[in-house]
């Protein structure tokens, strides 16, 4: 008798299908929104789930779930899902890295530059009529990108795709936060410096947040960094909800703190803060950063295949491509 998992968003179904080759499949094509106690209920009987950002995976679900062998996110962070409360009951957690670095850098870049040029601002003008009724030479002036500093919060491997882009395609000066300094050799493909943090926010023309979400990055931006910001500045944030404090930000981008900011995530997303949605000052996108056809769907193939070898069949069988906690497996973790 085949093994039963469960697909808990809509995907491609060519993808999961395959999936159907081995297991017993139950999915959600109509991408309906679960409660976690709507979860519990159809990952009864389950061996293994692939999982979005949506889903609470935590001790109180896995206990009530003891079938549950594998959990496999689509996507590179995973602060939805209990790393330690897995570990401790055996449960292997997968994600997907590498496959959308550059196209999640491309995001963010183009979400900078869209601030820093006040270009969604300038389309809700010409929508609105207003270009028909004024002209003048100063209308909707912005911020130059190329030749200004951008500075890199988190300089990981989206880090380093969105620094390339800056130095090598703008002649930008990059400067960027760690919690370690790069090797001398990765520093100089991009002219990249180490700063501290406060040096960072005070010297970024462009700053753009990429750090995961944890509890020491909990509002790693908030109002006491916002101030330290120059008032012609501006902020992006592609990491996760929570790193920026929304409510702060609002504030500051309503009283010209910083010139404008670019928001791909949100503090209680799908939710946004409604002063942020009030400033018209900030570009909001729905967690986009990753969304073309190419890199969703190697997203989601990269899930697949993570279920089926974590799922022990298949070429791969016991050894998926990219486990999180790989002690589960009984492989030592790579050192952070």
């Amino acid at each position: 008798m085949s093994a039963s998992v469960l697909v808990t968003r809509a995907s491609f179904p060519d993808i999961i299908d395959r999936l159907r080759e081995h297991f017993d499949v139950a999915d959600n094509p109509s991408d309906t929104l679960w409660t976690q106690d709507e979860l519990i209920e159809r990952l009864q009987g389950k061996e293994g789930a692939v999982t979005a950002g949506s889903d609470r995976i935590d001790a109180r679900l896995l206990d009530a779930c003891p079938m549950l062998k594998a959990v496999c996110n689509i996507g590179v962070g995973y602060n939805n899902v209990d790393v330690a409360a897995c570990t401790e009951r055996g449960v292997l957690l997968t994600n997907t890295p590498d496959v959308l670095t550059n196209t999640t850098a491309d995001f963010g870049f183009g979400l900078m530059m869209a601030a820093a040029r006040r270009i969604t601002e300038s389309e809700r003008f010409v929508r609105a009529g207003k270009w028909v009724t004024t002209g003048r030479f100063d209308m909707l002036l912005g911020g130059d990108v190329h030749g200004t500093t951008l500075g890199i919060l988190g300089m990981g491997r989206i880090g380093q795709a969105i620094a390339k882009r800056g130095a090598l395609g703008f002649g930008m000066k990059v400067i960027y936060h760690n919690r370690t300094p790069l090797a001398p050799e990765i520093e100089a493909q991009y002219g990249a410096r180490y700063v501290e943090k406060d040096a960072l926010l005070r010297e970024s023309d462009h700053l753009i947040v990429v750090v995961p979400y944890s509890a020491s990055s909990h509002h790693a931006i908030g109002a006491a960094e916002l101030k330290q910001m120059k008032s012609s500045a501006t902020l992006t944030n592609i990491a996760r909800g929570g790193v920026v404090d929304d409510a702060a930000l609002a504030t500051v981008l309503k009283e010209g703190g910083i010139a404008a900011a670019g928001l791909d995530v949100f503090e209680g997303e799908p939710q946004v803060h409604a002063e942020l949605l009030a400033c018209t000052n900030v570009v909001l996108t729905p967690h986009i950063g990753s969304a073309s056809v190419t890199t969703r769907r190697a997203m989601a193939a990269l899930s697949v295949d993570n279920l089926i070898a974590a799922m022990g069949v298949g070429p791969n069988a016991g050894k998926p491509p990219t486990p999180v906690n790989p002690q589960v497996l009984g492989v030592a973790p790579t050192p952070a």
